[in-house]
């Protein structure tokens, strides 16, 4: 009892019915609800050997540590989503008693029912948007591009070099011009079948792990009965940008961490 009483109280989501534990037993140690005013809190308890301040700060600078974890808590938000409303809150929203955490829920119960209220019957839809650089160069490759190559070739050494570097600033003026054409284009379309968006921070090669640039980060709120019209307008513009290098990643349904307040 003792080392109960120690423990931290980890909040993984609050939703507005009973949550059914036993559907993610196998995912974390002991998951129950803390209720209060119409809310259900999903925690479980952690030890403070791995999350007390401290040791928490620690254990964010072991990659592997945090990713075994972050995958557990996505897990958990997500199979509870299945079969309620949730709103999910960040890794690692610890609470020392669950007494705080219902004194927390309290203060914010109107802001919860507010959240609740929005996001009732709707879905996050992420939609990133990477660039094959190379190709969309050779898809711009026009006839204004195959006139100064005509020029460089029979050009003395000296010209050549200046237009080499005319063609290049061309090139990279159009390539920045259609990645930001190509953006807006998909986004707006996207944005005719969400009820709210959001454009987050790109990310750069060493988080994406891929060989080709972000150039959009995107998410979209949505009801779930227009989940299929939306998946198409994703489809039709992969196909329609596939040959100028665009690469489109649809994923969800989320959490809804970019919708809600808390």
């Amino acid at each position: 009892m003792k080392i109960a009483e120690k423990s931290l109280v980890y909040l993984y989501c609050v939703t507005q019915k009973p949550p059914e534990p036993k559907e993610v037993e196998n995912l974390a140690d002991k998951l129950y609800f803390v209720y209060t005013q119409g809310l259900y809190a999903v925690v479980s308890r952690v030890c403070p050997g791995e999350f007390s301040k401290e040791n928490l700060k620690k254990n964010l600078a072991d990659l592997e540590w945090v990713k075994v974890r972050v995958s557990l808590h996505e897990k958990v938000v997500e199979e509870i989503m299945k079969n309620a409303c949730v709103i999910p809150f960040k890794f690692a929203t610890l609470f020392n008693s669950e007494d705080s955490l219902k004194l927390s829920l309290e203060k914010n119960a109107q802001v919860f029912r507010e959240n609740f209220k929005k996001l009732e019957g709707k879905e996050e839809w992420g939609v990133k948007i990477y660039c094959d650089l190379e190709k969309l160069k050779i898809s711009l490759m026009g006839q204004e591009f195959l006139e100064i190559d005509k020029q460089i070739s029979s050009a003395s050494a000296g010209k050549a070099f200046f237009l080499k570097k005319k063609k290049e600033e061309l090139l990279d003026k159009a390539v920045n011009k259609n990645i930001n054409q190509y953006g807006q284009v998909s986004f707006d379309r996207l944005k005719e079948e969400s009820i709210e968006t959001r454009i987050n921070k790109l990310l750069p090669k060493e988080v994406t792990e891929r060989e080709d640039d972000m150039i959009l980060n995107s998410a979209f709120l949505v009801d779930k009965s227009r989940v299929g019209e939306f998946a198409q307008i994703a489809d039709s513009l992969k196909t329609k940008y596939n040959d100028n290098g665009l690469n489109f990643d649809f994923t969800g349904p989320w959490p809804p961490y970019n919708f809600c307040a808390t």
